[in-house]
């Protein structure tokens, strides 16, 4: 649906141009009937040659009334900045003005109302100061309308300029959200609110949030511009009766959403200085006005500069008094706190900030800009090690990233983790060069301890996958790392090799071996040894010789072909072993699946042991 508004300074002739296009007076409360003037919004339907109905919102002109005016020009899709012909441009005119680019509108036509109230060379004088006002802002080359609502002058002009308008893009996927402009109690309904939808879709019945408050309601009834319908599209003039709240439970800056919407205290953003305004000081109290909220805060620099400048352009972070429901892009205007004028405005970029610190602000600017820019890599960088959650960096519409224990962390990030990674790998070998490698919870430490388990797994497999460490278990070494015994080390291993191999199936423990050969590289080696094959630890017996497990299995082959079962007696006999160690060697012929437990002793799995 387009969105078409009014603009200008108080008494100009907005709400009479309303009533020329549309036939309806908005100007309904008693309060603005006795003063004439337009105190809340007005919405009327408007239906355009092209047989196309827009939705026109009729905002107030007042200098105090300012965060209506706000609230009602967020979102248009074009504007009508009207002037009067008797009065001409006026502080509010310009104000105006200023706040709908601000706003990030960039259509419009101006309209020359109360035409029939002057000449004709008024009316050029009228028209010729309105062109200049224009120039340098969106509004400048558009047509400039006379018009006159009494005569019905310019009616048909007007409505042609409307009709060449489009409808901006809406988005159809985010989330729906609902700024409350109006919140009433309908007798046998209820609580209805109305706005104008930002974004998103909310059918009829759905569940929604009414934020900043922790309340929820289910919605019970739709209207589209004035229509009942069971879907609300995004940037249409809707109303929503909702169920399970009263009409205090949602007051004006009140944002109904069905989806993820953030509340912050803090947002980065990017602020325009208008030009017209006086130099701010860095971290001054400001009132930020988005969508229909108004919220107290301070606003802090993200350059190297303590003063805000006319004209200046900066990325800056909002501190908030009160939390603010906002996305990324939503745009905002910044008005002093006293006395009231507009300031600024601009775009949010980052609603999950945290806190900026002084020291950092150049770079965190720098950030911001980039955000700005759409590389959203930026969010990644700074949840820095800790990353974030998978889900929520799909609620933000992230793309790319690496995925570690479910959560997304910036390739930078993981590099400079792998890195540290590494290094401690290498130190590991530099310390113990006869090592197999590191147990896994070893390299768990020091620069990396603060990483979650899932995490730091998932690092280490990610190294593993581009072939950088090679992992057996929870060993972990790295891919070029081989070990390289000294000479004697060489002799020292053979000497190990053939005591256990003395030792037959009786084995050698680890502190009988540690007793005979007192090096401290003692294990390491049997460890190398085992891995090639030539020795296997077999538990409650030790290190024995790959030549005697093997003869052991070939006896047990044999003396199955002859027997039924195999006693522990006869296996003592058999392998020339004490009780003691023949009982551990029978369960491991067990786990090994040569032998399985029978009533009275062993007996053969057949091909398991061919």
């Amino acid at each position: 649906m387009l969105v078409v508004g009014t603009a200008g300074h108080i008494d100009h002739g907005k709400t009479s141009l309303v009533k020329m296009l549309t036939g309806r007076d908005l100007d309904t409360l008693p309060e603005e009937q006795e003063r004439g003037i337009t105190i809340a919004l007005g919405f009327a339907p408007l239906d355009l040659p092209d047989g196309r109905r827009a939705a026109l919102v009729d905002v107030p002109g007042h200098e105090r009334l300012v965060r209506t005016m706000v609230a009602g020009a967020t979102g248009l899709d074009a504007v009508m900045l009207v002037v009067s012909a008797v009065d001409g441009v006026m502080p509010q005119t310009r104000e105006h003005l200023a706040i709908l680019q601000l706003l990030g509108v960039r259509r419009g036509i101006v309209v020359v109302s109360m035409a029939d109230l002057v000449d004709e060379e008024l009316l050029e004088l009228a028209m010729a100061d309105v062109e200049d006002v224009v120039a340098g802002t969106f509004l400048e080359g558009c047509p400039i309308v006379p018009t006159s609502a009494p005569q019905g002058r310019g009616k048909d002009e007007v409505l042609g300029l409307l009709a060449g308008f489009t409808e901006s893009q809406a988005d159809p996927e985010g989330p729906f959200r609902l700024p409350v402009d109006r919140a009433f109690s309908r007798p046998g309904f209820g609580t209805v609110v109305t706005g104008t939808s930002w974004s998103g879709t909310l059918a009829d019945g759905a569940t929604v949030d009414l934020l900043p408050s922790s309340r929820q309601a289910r919605v019970r009834g739709i209207q589209v511009q004035g229509q009942s319908t069971a879907t609300a599209p995004p940037r249409a003039r809707v109303a929503l009766n909702l169920a399970g709240t009263e009409v205090a439970d949602v007051p004006r800056g009140t944002v109904v959403a069905h989806g993820h919407v953030p509340c912050p205290h803090m947002v980065d953003a990017v602020y325009e200085h208008l030009a017209s305004s006086p130099p701010l000081d860095d971290g001054a109290p400001v009132r930020v006005l988005l969508g229909t909220s108004e919220v107290l805060g301070r606003i802090h620099m993200a350059v190297e500069r303590d003063t805000f400048r006319p004209g200046s352009a900066v990325p800056v972070q909002l501190r908030l008094d009160q939390p603010l429901p906002c996305l990324r892009g939503d745009r905002f205007v910044v008005r002093r706190t006293s006395p009231l004028e507009t300031l600024g405005g601009g775009r949010i970029v980052d609603p999950y900030t945290r806190r900026m610190r002084r020291r950092d602000r150049v770079a965190w600017g720098e950030q911001t800009l980039r955000l700005d820019a759409g590389a959203l890599d930026v969010w990644l960088e700074r949840a820095g090690d800790d990353g974030l959650d998978a889900k929520d960096w799909k609620k933000r519409r992230g793309t790319g990233g690496v995925v570690l224990g479910g959560r997304v962390f910036a390739p930078r990030v993981v590099a400079r983790l792998q890195g540290a990674l590494l290094e401690a790998l290498q130190t590991f070998h530099t310390d113990q060069p006869l090592a197999l490698g590191a147990q896994r919870r070893e390299l768990h430490r020091d620069r990396l301890a603060h990483l979650a388990d899932r995490v730091f797994d998932d690092l280490v497999e990610s190294l593993s996958t581009s072939n950088q460490v090679r992992l057996d278990g929870p060993l972990v070494w790295a891919a070029a790392f081989e070990v390289r015994p000294s000479e004697a080390q060489v002799a020292l291993q053979a000497e190990l090799a053939a005591a256990i191999a003395d030792a037959g199936l009786a084995g050698t423990t680890p502190k009988g071996l540690h007793t005979a050969f007192p090096q401290p590289e003692v294990a390491a080696l049997v460890r190398l040894l085992e891995r090639d094959g030539t020795v296997e630890s077999i538990p409650g017996v030790g290190w024995v010789s790959a030549v005697a497990r093997a003869d052991l299995k070939s006896r047990v082959r044999v003396w199955f072909t002859t027997h039924d079962e195999l006693s522990p007696g006869d296996f003592k006999e058999l392998a020339d072993l004490t009780r003691k160690t023949a009982i551990p060697w029978l369960e491991w012929l067990d786990k090994q699946r040569y032998t399985a437990f029978g009533p009275s002793g062993r007996r053969t799995r057949g091909s398991q042991l061919d």
